[in-house]
């Protein structure tokens, strides 16, 4: 795990409930061959794992996500983390709340409590470490004494390689219901939304501005996944890289409203977006957050190129 500055002390707030991290997610592809291709590419540790891959960032041992084969893209399920002391109070509260448990998926093993949200979303909750981090991650940003060459040659660059996984937005029907939902059951918190077009929520244990985001489309399905880098200059790298591996489509260099990070999105081969992030905002486990409703003007980029026209496309919900 990254190095994670500020002071080490209460790592759980006290007398809540709720999941302390978006511990991993699991994606149908298309073709797993590219999928390798892509995700090498953007910088993190595929590797083959069973019939799918795994996702992994380098000097990390926790797995992100999981890929599998199919006919067609789809999110397949989301796993959150929680402590291990809250697992049977967490369970109560779901089965109290009239949800259905279920198995978990074919092929796949765990100890955790498996229900779909009220919109279709497969949601595991597992006891495990916490992969969220604890304080606000370094952001990196240098620059040299007079007399002195700030940047490199372009053929010395170093290849970009995320640290973490930071946070994914998932299609959704009903933005304001799953506000409702993930806050009720899995004590996530509103940090900020625009009306019932798009929010993000955090976790109560410390976390980024959001682990989760919801926007709103007919069916659900997966819109990015967030990775953590240094600063503005491995943003551009990346870029870069994945452009030279032939994936230039995308969105980019930006900076958000809401979380106020840096951002370059790539799309995929199967219309779902990677996105380089850094400097999001962080809510400490001791803060409760003021959230806003801003308007759509307010609530997407500060600066950046124009969005993409089928920026905010679900592919998945195409049939």
């Amino acid at each position: 795990m990254t190095a994670i500055t500020g002071k080490i002390g209460i790592t759980k707030r006290p007398g809540e409930l709720g999941i302390h991290s978006m511990d991993a997610f699991n994606m149908v592809v298309p073709n797993l061959t590219e999928a390798e291709k892509f995700y090498r590419a953007f910088g993190l540790d595929v590797r083959e794992e069973g019939d799918g891959l795994g996702l992994y960032t380098f000097g990390s041992g926790h797995r992100w996500a999981t890929l599998s084969e199919g006919r067609r893209k789809k999110l397949n399920f989301i796993s959150f983390g929680l402590f291990e002391e809250d697992f049977d109070a967490m369970k109560e509260r779901v089965e109290a709340d009239g949800v259905k448990l279920l198995d978990a998926p074919r092929g796949f093993d765990s100890n955790g409590m498996w229900f779909h949200d009220p919109n279709g979303v497969l949601i595991e909750i597992k006891a495990a470490g916490k992969s969220s981090p604890s304080g606000k991650v370094d952001f990196l940003t240098t620059s040299v004494a007079p007399g002195q060459m700030g940047s490199m040659q372009r053929s010395k660059a170093p290849q970009i390689r995320p640290r973490r996984l930071a946070h994914i937005l998932v299609f959704t029907p009903d933005v304001l219901e799953s506000i409702r939902f993930y806050s009720r059951v899995l004590g996530l918190r509103l940090s900020d939304q625009s009306g019932d077009g798009i929010c993000f929520m955090h976790g109560i244990h410390g976390s980024d501005h959001h682990l989760v985001a919801f926007a709103k489309s007919p069916a659900p399905g997966l819109h990015h996944c967030s990775w953590d880098v240094g600063g503005i200059n491995e943003i551009g790298l990346g870029a870069m890289q994945m452009a030279d591996n032939g994936f230039s489509e995308g969105w980019g260099l930006g900076r958000h409203v809401l979380g106020s990070n840096y951002f370059h999105y790539v799309k995929d081969p199967w219309g779902s977006y990677s996105e380089y992030s850094a400097d999001i905002d962080y809510i400490p486990l001791t803060q409760d957050w003021e959230a806003g409703d801003y308007p759509a003007e307010d609530s997407i980029y500060l600066w950046g190129p124009d969005i993409p026209g089928d920026f905010v496309h679900n592919y998945e919900a195409d049939g």
